[in-house]
Order: C-alpha cells, then structure tokens, then sequence
C-alpha cells in the first residue's frame, strides 16, 4: 500500500513511525513547512512534497491527516473526492466535522482517531466493564492533567495551533478524552460544566475544564487541564461490588473487591515510548490505531470509531460550554 502523510508535526512524524513499525514503507508527505519536510525525509527516508499542487492523488491507496485541527476537513474533502479512505486525527471543531460527514456523499472511509481506545488498561477495564462481574457502574471519576509548554518543548505555544481558542490544548483535549471514556461507560443523557483561564502558560485561551456527566444510572465528573505541572492520568470507577483505581504513572492498576475485601494488584505489560515523550505515551496504542485503520478500508467495522460518534462527542463539548454561558462568553 501506498500512504500519503498530511502534515508532518509532531503527529504526522508518529504516524509515519506507526505505519514503518508495521512494515508499510511507501509513504509520502506533504507538509508545505520545507523545515519539516527536510526532517521528515533525513529522519524517515520518505518521498516529500512542499506544494498540494504536486500531488498525484492517483498514486496513493490512503491518507492519513495530521494537520492543526481546524484545516482536517480541508483535506479530507480532498481525500474523498480522490476515493481515497483517510485517518483523521483527533478533533475538536463541531462544525468542521459536520460539514464532512455531509460532504461524504460517496461513502469513502474516513477513521476519526481514536488513540486511547487502543490503550492496554482502557482495553483491559472495557472487558471487565462488559463482563458486568462487578455489577453496575455507580458513578467514575476522572483527571487528565497536562502542562501545555511541556507538549512541544522545541516551541513557542504561541507557534502552533494549541494557543487557539478553538482549537486550544485543553478544549482539544477533552473529546480525546471523552471518546474512550464514553465508550467505556456509555454517552450521558445531561452534562454541564465550568471551564476558565487558571494559569499562564503562554497563550490566551482556557486552560482548564470541568465536566459533569448525568446518566440514567450513574453519575461521573472529568477534570482536563494543561495547567498541570505533572502530567497525570487518574481514573476511579465504582462498581456494585468493587473499586478500580488507575493511575497512569503506575505500572499497575488495582481492583478492590466485595467479595475478597481486599485490593488486587494488575501489572501492566511494559510498553514503549518514543525519545522525548511522556514515558506514559506508549507507541503501541498510536502503532494498534493505525494497523485498525488499515484493517477498516477492507471492513470500516474494523475500526472502532465513526463521524457519527465524534459528532456526539462534540455536541457534549458543546453542551458542557453552553452551560457556562457560552464558548464566546
């Protein structure tokens, strides 16, 4: 197969890892920084294009896009025009994915990210969840914590799409969040919020948000910041009949039991990070994604997301902000 890379940022380098790691080694980019696109080919030995009048549609089997957020549907509509299936990355613009899901008349493919679906431990909590041994879910709490300058250290937040206000750190990072999350506990009947301007980090936008989240049989709060100096992930999900807390930093997560009244310890299989990362950004979830999105141009139920179930994720985003007067307030 042969892959077309639009945007060669930091995602964009990932997925090229992605796609060599699983043997996939006829890739091009398209970046229309010459920067980025002299690394890209030093670094990966790939073909590379600077201008979008240079590509030759015809040549590729599939896209992969990894542009600022607010310019995916540019490409895409591209990619569906051409007949080709393409992988979105991570969304965060109501509209935008709106007018693509109208746009794609022709039924072409197209994979929204959906990176911590692939997660070792989430998988691991969605068996235990659907298995139902613990009863019911009775209410979760969750934190996602980040400080927005540690995201690209060789950069000003100034320099690129996360000091936008629509696409900014923190809004983007909560239906990342939410699209694991609700695929683990189901999509909520209500929700409200707060979200604000906490700390300086370096661009006017909010940095953090809090989530409240109402089902017909539970109840759950998310907190998502790029205020936080440490970088964190903490989940706790009460059941009928146990406990689970996780926290990413930890080699383990652990499971309280009615029935034993004890706590049980569960390693988590070692995993890899890529030099300059988090060491909790594991490779093998990106790696897992994009072999799911390859998988789902023979069968799009292979992967497990759709424009569909972004667009609600989005519409809870929208919900949340409304709730505190608006995003515009």
């Amino acid at each position: 197969m042969k892959f077309l890379v639009i945007g060669l940022g930091s995602m964009g380098k990932r997925r090229i890892r992605c796609l060599k790691a699983l043997e996939y080694f006829d890739i091009t980019g398209f970046d229309n920084n010459k920067d980025r696109t002299n690394e890209a080919k030093d670094k990966y030995q790939i073909n590379v294009i600077n201008s979008l009048d240079d590509i030759d549609f015809k040549k590729f089997n599939a896209v992969i896009i990894s542009t600022p957020p607010d310019i995916h549907t540019k490409f895409a509509k591209i990619a569906i025009e051409n007949n080709l299936p393409c992988f979105i990355e991570a969304s965060v613009v109501l509209n935008e994915v709106n007018e693509l899901k109208n746009f794609n008349s022709k039924n072409i493919f197209i994979a929204p990210s959906c990176t911590l679906k692939f997660h070792p431990v989430i998988k691991q909590f969605k068996e235990i969840i659907t298995s139902k041994k613990f009863g019911k879910i009775t209410n979760f709490s969750y934190h996602s914590g980040q400080y927005l300058p540690d995201w690209h250290p060789w950069e000003n937040v100034k320099d690129y799409y996360v000091s936008n206000r629509i696409t900014g750190g923190a809004r983007e990072i909560v239906p990342f969040e939410l699209t694991w999350l609700c695929d683990l506990v189901g999509f909520p009947i209500k929700c409200n919020g707060v979200f604000n301007k906490t700390i300086d980090c370096h661009a006017d936008i909010e940095d953090s948000y809090s989530l409240s989240l109402k089902y017909h049989d539970k109840v759950g709060n998310m907190i998502v910041d790029v205020a936080s100096r440490f970088a964190t992930r903490s989940v706790i999900i009460n059941f009928e009949l146990a406990q689970i807390r996780w926290n990413w930093e930890d080699n383990f997560y652990k499971i309280f039991e009615v029935s034993k009244n004890s706590w049980d310890i569960y390693n988590i299989i070692k995993t890899n990070h890529e030099d300059g990362y988090n060491p909790n950004i594991i490779e093998e979830m990106y790696i897992d994604e994009i072999k799911s999105f390859i998988e789902g141009i023979k069968d799009p139920n292979n992967f497990p997301n759709n424009l569909e179930d972004d667009l609600r994720i989005l519409k809870i985003l929208e919900e949340v902000e409304n709730s505190d007067g608006g995003f515009n307030k």
